[in-house]
């Protein structure tokens, strides 16, 4: 068993001084947590897994492919691997848990 605290992650994110932290990397499936404040843009580019967002904090606007949507805490998305998405219009600091399948490189 494996067992993460979010907070903790958090500040270890924090400490690396980047966006996103991978916490997880097994052979189906890969983990993170995202986090972006209002004012930033969000640089990622399509991927070639399949992508589950649950928001845990915040809110922004979410676009996948040609749909956009409001989330915000409680928000779980799903993304098509090869869609292009992004979040947007950061109003609230955003933070995001992140399961890719299978995992990222």
């Amino acid at each position: 068993m494996k067992v993460f605290r979010l907070d903790q992650l958090d500040a270890e994110r924090a400490a690396g001084e980047g966006a996103y932290l991978r916490f997880l990397k097994e052979r189906n499936m890969s983990a993170g947590l995202y986090a972006l404040s209002p004012g930033d843009t969000d640089p990622q580019a399509r991927h070639a897994q399949d992508e589950l967002y649950q928001v845990i904090s915040g809110r922004a606007e979410l676009t996948v492919g040609a749909e956009t949507t409001t989330v915000g805490r409680g928000s779980v998305v799903f993304v098509p691997a090869g869609v292009p998405h992004r979040f947007h219009h950061i109003t609230e600091e955003l933070r995001v848990l992140v399961v890719f399948s299978p995992p990222e490189d």
